[in-house]
């Protein structure tokens, strides 16, 4: 794209939405000037950052009339009028799903957002999600560790959001790909992540909430993703914990629930998971009678030591021993109180 197009494209992006309904009518960024104020020409120093960004390497722009636009995306409701992806594009054209949940994730919860995003690499599915903390860390790391995950921002591409999650934001450049209809330069906004929501449910195939509460910006990705015409997929859990509340509240309204990354697949109609040499291995449980008896006294709840040894009958130094080893297994995770079993699918 040449910097007059250019110059359009920041200028249309600026525009109110309707006026980018009709841009998205014409043909190219010639005719499309036509539609724009002078009040609404982008700035020098936006235009002179947003030609910078382009020249860097694996930094590329989708527009609207480029070939190359996700037709997925292109289908839903107020589509936006460019993408800056950085990394590998033709990721895009692959097949992916979101997972979403909380950003003040328990310990099952990340587990399970581990869990289900590893599975789906491991089938070739791009995992995508949002960059924020919680499940959507968790969901990127486990997906890059196999493959590869695509990240979509609330802010410009060269923006690190949250400033915690800026190694992984790296690391997803390298290894996969960000994407965001915001320009360079462009910071965090409350209203931004909505709008990046709308984006990862509308390139997804289907999303799935691995934890969320009633009132959640999950809740909110559910939702568009259902009005996108795209699959919604949800964990149960307990009905005590209010951090699966609006997963409950999910299925209630009819997403499909889901308990394994096969179920997951067959929704969607992709190949199951091909069955791992080491598969066997990494199902085993403790190495001994007496730690798997310890397992069947910690609970899927916050179980404490003291509780743990009330119920084995086992002395206080075995039982600290053992519940370190099962934690080193990934059996067990210590939380605030005492322990959690984990699942071993």
């Amino acid at each position: 794209m040449d910097a007059e197009d250019l110059s359009v494209l920041l200028s249309a992006i600026r525009a109110p939405a309707r006026i980018q309904r009709k841009i998205q009518q014409q043909s190219n960024w010639s005719t499309a000037r036509r539609l724009l104020t002078d009040a609404q020409q982008a700035r020098p120093a936006e235009l002179q950052r947003a030609a910078a960004w382009l020249k860097q390497p694996n930094h590329h722009l989708l527009d609207w009339f480029s070939p190359t636009y996700p037709e997925l995306l292109r289908a839903i409701p107020q589509p936006p009028l460019a993408l800056f992806v950085h990394g590998n594009p033709d990721l895009l054209q692959r097949p992916q799903i979101g997972i979403v949940g909380s950003r003040k994730a328990s310990p099952v919860g990340l587990h399970s957002a581990t869990h289900f995003a590893t599975g789906l690499a491991r089938a070739g599915i791009i995992v995508s999600s949002g960059l924020a903390l919680g499940i959507d860390s968790a969901a990127h790391r486990a997906a890059l560790s196999e493959n590869t995950t695509m990240a979509v921002l609330a802010t410009g591409p060269d923006i690190y959001y949250p400033p915690r999650n800026r190694q992984l934001q790296q690391q997803i450049a390298q290894g996969g790909l960000l994407v965001t209809e915001f320009p360079p330069g462009v910071t965090a906004r409350r209203d931004h992540f909505p709008r990046r929501n709308r984006i990862l449910s509308g390139l997804s195939q289907g999303i799935l909430v691995i934890e969320a509460q009633r009132q959640s910006g999950s809740l909110i990705t559910a939702r568009l993703a259902a009005e996108h015409n795209r699959a919604v997929l949800a964990l149960p859990g307990s009905i005590w914990d209010p951090a699966m509340a609006g997963c409950h509240q999910l299925i209630r309204e009819g997403a499909t629930l889901v308990t394994a990354v096969d179920e997951v697949l067959e929704e969607l109609n992709f190949a199951p998971v091909p069955t791992s040499s080491n598969h066997g291995k990494e199902n085993k449980c403790c190495g001994s009678l007496a730690n798997l008896n310890l397992l069947a006294n910690v609970g899927n709840e916050t179980t404490s030591v003291d509780t743990i040894i009330a119920r084995s009958g086992l002395p206080v130094a075995i039982v600290t021993e053992q519940l370190v080893l099962l934690e080193l297994e990934g059996h067990i995770v210590s939380v605030a109180g005492g322990y959690i079993k984990m699942g071993r699918r």
